[in-house]
């Protein structure tokens, strides 16, 4: 495995992205690929999938072992649950999310793209954009995934022809603008053989742009949420009450969005009190300004009821509270959503009991046409809800804030999660078509 020092880690930046697909697109072996061609495999690991390989008569190792490897999911030769990777190269650290293709395990693709950066979808260049395809598009949407790559695999099978490649490019570009992906781009691979998954391939001389790891070392990432809506979901309130803090005070969480600093006037929502930062410990010693990610207390001037589930926002941009809650939802669960369900709605650190009081439309993936009041959703729909909750709630829009503007339904006997939910508009707005770029093929 290569040697990066702590210096130059720190010096690296950090993306999150997710892998998806139809089965047997063959996303566990390009995971491995990339894993392996880019020398983050550990000796031990390698031979263990050597070993393996071998005893089932393979004369090359069947680098899907390294992702699949650790689960039952080798006796059927699919991907069942989400597989987090955590790999490095001197340009930037990763972590990878591989999740499942099967229609039947796409919930776990939402859980897998709701924090991700990027998302790479797979297809089979022998079947082209299939219906499993579309719903993934739509999922990247849906989640505001800002950077999405569409890797044409098993080229080798169709004789690394580029008039196969551009069809099924041109097609998924076309459905994913629609949808308001904001970026594609497609690249051709063979995750099998290695062609420009790390290395680029000698067999493919028509295609000019980046590999894979090219393009996952370069991507612009944006991790500045420190400029966001400022926004504290409280966890924790913390009383020693003790001799030596006999007045402590402090409500602990991570911040989800945003900057506060002391001194800042805020008000605590559903409530709407309103009181000044006092003081903020971090790792147990006072700061003046904390920001997105990091868990901290938070200490208030005044004596203001907080506790588990409250936010905390600044005065100045405080968002409004409501009882009727608008979103777009991938259902998850087996049994369907219907009008009338009573569930509880999980927002931040808070839950509340709700009722689902319409399901407006549902999406058709095949030509992103809307079936108007369905009435109900079934396992890994996509629609649209309109919920009313026993208590007010603060929430942003999901364009605004991914963390403070989704929430999950569960079902109240047995805390099954139903419902991944997106509060606002379903998609962002298609972008402007601009001519290709057909040396990188980014369409």
């Amino acid at each position: 495995m290569s040697t990066i020092t702590a210096e130059a880690l720190s010096a690296t930046t950090l993306l999150r992205f997710a892998t998806a697909g139809s089965v047997d697109d063959g996303k566990s072996t390009l995971v491995g690929r990339l894993l392996h061609d880019s020398k983050s495999v550990l000796v031990d690991q390698l031979e263990a999938v050597e070993r393996v390989s071998a005893s089932r008569g393979q004369e090359a190792p069947d680098l899907a072992l390294l992702t699949d490897g650790l689960r039952a999911e080798r006796e059927q030769g699919i991907t069942i649950d989400v597989a987090y990777r955590y790999f490095a190269t001197p340009r930037r650290r990763f972590i990878l999310a591989d999740t499942p293709g099967h229609v039947q395990y796409t919930r776990n693709m939402v859980t897998g793209a709701s924090t991700a950066e990027l998302t790479v979808v797979l297809v089979d260049a022998r079947n082209g954009v299939v219906e499993q395809t579309r719903r993934h598009a739509a999922i990247a949407a849906l989640l505001r995934v800002p950077h999405v790559v569409l890797a044409v695999n098993k080229m080798d099978l169709v004789g690394y022809e580029e008039r196969v490649f551009a069809a099924i490019a041109e097609e998924f570009t076309a459905y994913a603008t629609e949808l308001g992906v904001p970026e594609v781009t497609a690249i051709p691979i063979s995750a099998l053989a290695g062609d420009n998954v790390v290395d680029a391939s000698a067999r493919m001389d028509w295609y000019g742009g980046p590999t894979v790891l090219e393009h996952l070392e370069t991507v612009p990432v944006s991790h500045d949420l420190a400029h966001c809506h400022a926004r504290l979901p409280v966890q924790y309130v913390i009383r020693p009450q003790t001799a030596e803090l006999p007045d402590y005070r402090g409500y602990a969480g991570q911040i989800a969005a945003g900057t506060f600093r002391v001194g800042e006037e805020v008000t605590v929502l559903p409530s709407g009190r309103t009181s000044r930062i006092a003081g903020i410990d971090l790792l147990g010693e006072p700061v003046d300004v904390a920001w997105t990610t990091q868990s901290v207390t938070v200490l208030l001037a005044d004596d203001v009821d907080v506790s588990r589930g409250d936010l905390i926002v600044p005065s100045k941009d405080a968002p409004a509270t409501t009882q009727d809650v608008e979103a777009t939802v991938c259902h998850v669960a087996d049994q369907p959503l219907t009008v009338g369900h009573r569930v509880l709605l999980k927002h931040g650190t808070r839950t509340v009991k709700a009722i689902v009081k319409d399901i407006p439309s549902r999406l058709t993936l095949a030509d992103l046409s809307l079936h108007p009041h369905p009435g109900t959703l079934a396992a890994n729909d996509i629609g649209r809800v309109k919920i009313r909750t026993a208590e007010p709630l603060p929430v942003d829009s999901y364009a605004d804030s991914r963390r403070t503007g989704s929430f999950i339904l569960i079902d109240p006997s047995d805390g099954t999660t139903l419902t991944a939910g997106m509060v606002g508009e379903s998609f962002a707005a298609p972008e402007p078509v601009t001519d290709a770029d057909d040396d990188g093929w980014d369409f």
